[in-house]
């Protein structure tokens, strides 16, 4: 080998030590301000692993548990040793969670407690004082409530008619708030309890074709703030979640301006992130006492910040969204004819 080969094998610069050298000056640079968070990483796995630990044997009311979401969520618990009370206005696919749940007994290490179903219909504020009782009867308390029922929307303001609006703020957010304050009394008479909000990252920007389902995760997003503040010395804490698109029916069962179903799946919906992993990070972000946290792609962790430091870049890009949907309608409504 003659030494221009062995200069060459080296490195792939003029020097053979200069990507060495710039590895440790890189390093010695970085180390310090990566070293910190390392850290903290490190401890809040160990916390949580913990936690989650203490989870056997803790009461969880999950709402909008028959399908998507919800039923991911009545896995995640019932497996991590939970007594899980479900609850969804569809009480036949609450009987078929609640079968699958007991067929995983066998392959569980840990001890499981029977599911229990509640009918609930969100839209019925009436009902949900007596609903909340009878949840608290089961087990006599309630450790953890997961405010997960709820609907979508794919309209524009101007087609959408006010009962739709009105629906949707009912469900979505008026039935978490009416559960919420009549489990609350409970948690602060034992000085302990865990208050979850399944929000979207669309309560926290707004997308066009989604003003009334926006405008109800953004009220619920501002509920949970109040709240938490409020019990915060008080034993009781407040987690709210605001997801991307997950893999579920949500954009199937949505509501259209008229007030019909939409029936449609969306192509971000199709590609959204799986509900286990979700229902996952959620039980971590409970056990780990987080309090408010996104679960998305960088996609839309980039829209929720140009939103606040760039807004008008954010307004211009969510523009072109909205002519690009308007364009896709119309060629599909001329498809149909």
């Amino acid at each position: 080998m003659t030494l221009d080969e062995g200069e060459k094998c080296a490195a792939p610069g003029s020097n053979g030590g200069d990507w060495s050298s710039l590895y440790l000056i890189l390093g010695a640079v970085l180390m310090p301000i990566a070293l910190p968070f390392v850290v903290l990483e490190c401890c809040y796995r160990l916390r949580v692993k913990k936690c989650r630990n203490e989870l056997a044997g803790k009461v969880v009311l999950i709402t909008g548990a028959s399908s998507g979401l919800g039923e991911a969520l009545a896995h995640t618990f019932y497996k991590a040793g939970c007594k899980v009370i479900l609850a969804a206005r569809r009480v036949e696919e609450l009987e078929r969670v609640k079968k699958d749940l007991l067929a995983l007994d066998a392959v569980i290490s840990s001890v499981t407690y029977p599911p229990v179903i509640l009918s609930l219909d969100l839209a019925e504020l009436k009902d949900i004082p007596d609903f909340a009782r009878k949840a608290l009867s089961v087990h006599n308390k309630i450790d953890i409530l997961i405010n997960n029922g709820g609907i979508s929307v794919r309209a524009t303001v101007g087609s959408s008619a006010l009962d739709v609006d009105l629906k949707v703020m009912v469900v979505n957010y008026f039935g978490s708030v009416a559960i919420t304050k009549a489990i609350l009394p409970s948690m602060l008479k034992q000085k302990s309890g865990h208050i979850c909000f399944i929000s979207s990252v669309q309560g926290k920007f707004a997308l066009p074709y989604r003003s009334a389902y926006s405008a109800s995760k953004h009220a619920l997003q501002a509920f949970s703030d109040s709240l938490r503040s409020e019990v915060v010395d008080k034993g009781v804490q407040v987690t709210c979640i605001s997801p991307g698109y997950i893999r579920t029916q949500l954009s199937v069962n949505a509501l259209t301006g008229s007030g019909k179903t939409y029936g449609k799946m969306d192509k971000t919906t199709a590609s959204g992130m799986l509900p286990e992993k979700v229902a996952d990070r959620i039980l971590n972000a409970i056990v780990g006492k987080e309090k408010d946290v996104m679960i998305s792609d960088s996609q839309a962790k980039l829209a929720y910040y140009a939103r606040y430091l760039f807004p008008s870049l954010y307004f211009w890009i969510i523009g072109n969204r909205a002519r690009k949907l308007e364009k896709a309608e119309a060629a599909e409504q001329k498809k149909g004819k």
